[in-house]
């Protein structure tokens, strides 16, 4: 989604910088434009050309509805703890890429346990398409956030790692013809 649509914020909120992953804060009043809105997230260019991303939790600022909202009253999801595991993966978004995570290539392993008093742990190892990229810590968090929101996942270690270094071959196939990558 690319809005050429100038939107003004209706309220003061945080956002954070991309790709450096620095705090920041718009001012009520500021005009954005918008890159990206996906997996509950929106990406947006500042009046100073920076791009910067703002959580659902502050949509109303942008003068959209939280996302999450509207999440909660959907009925539950089908399916082994392992595939919803997965399905809640593939609705988080790279800021600047307009590509899931599951097929961006950045999970490197995922994997379901039993807890011994009952649940599950579920364990992710993703990475970054570059080191240098601050973003992080911020995936880091929205990944667990959303395990935890699985049916049955009572906890959720997620680590970052960097070996083996991301590259383009671990993109599929459906994600390289959505980005134009032959």
């Amino acid at each position: 989604m690319n809005s050429e649509k100038p939107i003004k914020l209706r309220r003061d909120c945080d956002a954070v910088m991309v790709p450096s992953g620095e705090r920041a804060s718009l001012l009520a009043g500021s005009t954005v434009w918008l890159t990206q809105a996906l997996g509950g997230t929106y990406t947006v260019m500042t009046e100073r050309g920076h791009t910067v991303r703002i959580d659902g939790q502050d949509a109303d600022a942008l003068g959209f509805s939280n996302p999450s909202d509207s999440k909660e009253q959907e009925k539950p999801a089908a399916g082994t703890v392992d595939e919803l595991v997965w399905n809640e993966l593939r609705s988080c978004f790279d800021p600047e890429i307009p590509v899931n995570i599951v097929d961006l290539g950045l999970i490197y392993d995922c994997g379901v346990e039993p807890l011994p008093d009952g649940g599950y742990r579920a364990r992710v190892r993703f990475t970054l398409t570059a080191q240098g990229c601050g973003m992080g810590q911020f995936l880091k968090a929205d990944i667990k956030k959303r395990l935890l929101t699985v049916s049955g996942v009572r906890d959720a270690d997620v680590e970052l790692v960097w070996d083996p270094p991301w590259n383009q071959s671990r993109i599929s196939g459906r994600a390289k013809q959505q980005l134009g990558i032959e």
